[in-house]
């Protein structure tokens, strides 16, 4: 049972928040994953087909309970549209990798080799560095790093995870977007109309 409860924690868990795009909104929810005790592996903001709402991609590792507690909180901020987990079963998660090795006349045919295999591009070469770009999962993407552990790795850059979920259109907009939330709330001091 505590080997169980020590496996559910350490599993890597994506959540994807829809939220009015304004000035702060990042700040905002990055620091309640602070406070909440979630140490963010990466983040990631995009914009969307709508632009009145951003989407954030935060990847982090916790348990149920620290996480559903965390998404609870979450969806009460009055900028938060949606916040829901996106498991690998039902979303296409994506990481792009920017990876410059040192090479030279001896071994830049084998490192050819192995950016065909992981279907990698090399973006640059010079005389002493290659550069790959490579976008896949993020098993993907350790897998591809862990065959350049004898090389020297001169710099090296990761997006973080980006990701949506499989199938058709979600419904995503709960919350009607902010302006409207303030409209449908009474003014601080004033009391809500008594039923007729």
């Amino acid at each position: 049972m505590q080997q169980q409860t020590q496996t559910n924690a350490a599993r890597r868990r994506v959540i994807s928040l829809l939220v009015d795009n304004q000035n702060g909104v990042l700040a905002r929810v990055s620091s309640l994953f602070c406070r909440r005790g979630f140490n963010i592996d990466s983040l990631t903001v995009s914009a969307t087909n709508d632009p009145a709402v951003s989407r954030i991609t935060v990847t982090l590792h916790g348990d149920d309970q620290d996480l559903n507690q965390l998404i609870l909180q979450t969806d009460r901020l009055e900028v938060t549209r949606q916040v829901f987990e996106l498991n690998q079963e039902n979303s296409l998660q994506r990481e792009l990798l920017l990876l410059k090795i040192a090479c030279d006349s001896h071994n830049r045919a084998e490192l050819r080799e192995v950016a065909s295999i992981y279907k990698a591009k090399i973006i640059d070469l010079s005389p002493d560095s290659m550069v790959f770009e490579l976008t896949g999962k993020p098993e993907k993407i350790d897998a591809f790093l862990k065959l350049f552990e004898g090389y020297e790795i001169l710099e090296l850059c990761r997006t973080g995870v980006t990701a949506l979920e499989r199938g058709g259109r979600h419904t995503h907009m709960q919350k009607p977007p902010q302006e409207v939330r303030a409209a449908q709330l009474p003014l601080p001091g004033t009391h809500c109309p008594e039923p007729q």
